[in-house]
């Protein structure tokens, strides 16, 4: 495939994506929280959103927005906006200690956890930087287009595994009996972990 090393590429794509992050530990508490369904949901539009940078930087876009920094740091803004609303919620979720309530299976609940997962991913700065460092140094200008469409194929296949992969570990019987013994604590982490995601975007600076 021209001069593509695809598993290398993959290789990056897989510690980017399996490293713990907003998108997993999203997937991971809601996953523990509210049942597989609702895990595999926000895995779903996580994954979307993974696609859809992946999509955009393999024709150029990450170029683009890196190249006119107002459009970078708006997604930066509306990330950091984001993950602090995220950070929020779980501390006061924390706070309140509330009890544990299974949601009743829906549509509109399921579609509400997926459009969580792709705000989340599309939002995310990091994705932009990452795929763009992916297409511009491991897939080399003239690439055809069918090379191409198959690292992308090939990414998104293996973010699809990964992050489903984490809705169906922490949707098990024991993890979300974890959760359910220690449900103020769980949120506390998610807590601090969004609110210091959300200040290193705030406070991060493009070399």
């Amino acid at each position: 495939m021209t001069d593509i090393n695809l598993p290398l590429i993959l290789l990056a794509a897989l510690l980017a994506g399996a490293s713990p992050g907003p998108a997993t530990l999203t997937i991971a508490g809601t996953s523990m929280s509210s049942g597989r369904r609702a895990g595999l949901a926000v895995a779903s539009g996580v994954t979307t959103g993974s696609f859809m940078w992946s999509v955009s930087a393999a024709f150029g876009l990450g170029a683009i927005m890196l190249a006119n920094a107002w459009l970078f740091e708006l997604v930066r803004y509306a990330g950091a906006a984001y993950l602090g609303w995220l950070a929020l919620k779980s501390a006061r979720s924390a706070w309140l200690g509330a009890a544990l309530t299974v949601p009743p299976v829906a549509s509109r609940s399921n579609r509400g956890h997926y459009a969580k997962g792709l705000a989340l991913h599309l939002t995310n700065p990091k994705a932009i930087l990452f795929f763009g460092a992916l297409y511009s140094v491991g897939v080399p200008p003239g690439t055809p287009v069918t090379a191409l469409a198959t690292v992308i194929l090939a990414v998104g296949t293996l973010s699809f595994a990964v992050f489903h992969g984490y809705a169906l570990i922490f949707s098990s019987a024991p993890m979300t009996r974890a959760y359910t013994k220690a449900k103020r604590g769980f949120e506390a982490v998610f807590a601090i972990f969004f609110g210091a995601a959300a200040w290193r975007i705030l406070t991060a600076r493009l070399a």
